[in-house]
This record gives structure tokens, C-alpha cells and sequence, in this order.
């Protein structure tokens, strides 16, 4: 079980600042979808050349052109790139058939995905390498969480690896880890902390228990 760190509402040298911080505890940095629409593709490179040996993940959330993003994505340093479980198969095809090339994973954001079960089976079945069950934000404040949808997948899931974001902190981690997805995906619990570097150790441990 790895832990990944989703950077979202900083800049470049913010999001450098934060990963220097907290960089022993996390296994990978995701350059969140804010901080793409913001910074571009440069924001990936920048954490790529500061931090070569960390996974980097691009959030780029791909509804179309799977392939062509993904190359570029992969330009910039990603290691992982993510696409949407709602995007067309041949979509979600092609970001593979790109990834596969480029030596890089994808991962499947399943937010908004209604019939999770059935899509998530279907997901599997292209080759992806993460499917990711996802709280978004706007849900996240309604008081909705992933911890049930996680089991969902994990019961249809046979090939790829499993994650789960949105919304978790370090008072709901043990559900989290009870459920043993492969990555655990944390933005505000550890960047919204007066003690990042603390909050990351106490999750990266907790982690390592389960």
C-alpha cells in the first residue's frame, strides 16, 4: 500500500516547498488538475527535475485524445497520467496503448461514474493500471466519501491495482487501510496541517501496518 500526495491549490515553488517537506513519508506526487490548469505541463517537469527518483502523477484527467495527451504528459516527466473512467473505451484504449510505449501507467479516475461495478469491470479489462475510486470535492462537502465504492471495485477488480481519494484524513485512514487498496491518495490531510511533515509520517506509518 503506497501513499500519494495530491498537491492541488499551490504553485511550482509552493508545491516544490511542500513535497521537500514531507518527501520521506510519500511514495508519489500528484500534480492535481488546479495546479495543470494553472501551470501547464511545466509543473510536472519542475517536480520531475527537482525530485527524479519520486513517481510522478499527472491529474490530468483525460476525457479525449487519450494517446496524445498522455505522450505529452510523458514528455514532461509523468509516471503515472490519469484519464476518466466516463471517457470513451477507445479513449481510455489508446492512453494505454500510449502508456505502454512510453514505459508510464494509467489510472482511472472513476468519478461521477454511475454504474461502478459494471464500468469499473469493463475498465479492467483495457489494461489500465490504477482504477480509482473518487470523492470528488464538490461531493466531499455534501459529506459523501469513497470507502464504500472502494469495496465495490475491489470485488470486480482482477488485474489492476486499486485506489482510492477525496477527503481522507488521518481520523478516517484506518477505514481506508482496513479496505487495502493498493494507493491511498491524500491532499488537505496532510497539505491542510499545521505539521505537514507530521501528518505524513503518522499516515505513511498507519500505511505500513495495514
Amino acid at each position: 500500500m503506497k501513499l500519494q500526495l495530491a498537491l492541488d491549490l499551490v504553485d511550482i515553488p509552493g508545491a516544490i516547498e511542500v513535497v521537500k517537506e514531507v518527501e520521506p513519508f510519500v511514495d508519489v506526487v500528484e500534480i492535481g488538475t488546479p495546479i495543470v490548469i494553472n501551470e501547464g505541463l511545466h509543473a510536472v517537469k519542475a517536480l520531475k527535475e527537482a525530485f527524479p527518483n519520486m513517481t510522478v502523477l499527472a491529474d490530468l484527467k483525460i476525457m479525449d485524445a487519450g494517446g496524445y495527451e498522455v505522450m505529452k504528459a510523458s514528455a514532461a516527466g509523468a509516471d503515472i497520467v490519469t484519464i476518466l473512467g466516463v471517457a470513451e473505451d477507445a479513449s481510455i484504449k489508446g492512453a494505454v496503448e500510449e502508456a505502454r510505449k512510453q514505459g508510464k501507467q494509467i489510472l482511472v479516475d472513476m468519478i461521477a461514474v454511475k454504474n461502478l461495478e459494471e464500468r469499473a469491470a469493463e475498465v479492467d479489462s483495457f489494461g489500465v493500471d490504477y482504477i480509482c475510486v473518487h470523492t470528488g470535492y464538490d461531493l466531499q462537502a455534501a459529506g459523501q466519501n469513497s470507502f464504500e465504492d472502494l469495496r465495490t471495485i475491489k470485488a470486480v477488480v482482477k488485474n489492476a491495482k486499486t485506489a482510492i481519494a477525496g477527503g481522507i484524513k488521518l481520523s478516517t485512514l484506518p477505514e481506508v487501510v482496513a479496505a487495502s487498496p493498493d494507493l491511498v491518495i491524500v491532499g488537505g490531510g496532510i497539505t491542510g496541517q499545521a505539521d505537514m511533515k507530521a501528518a505524513a509520517a503518522e499516515m505513511k506509518q498507519l500505511i505500513a501496518q495495514g
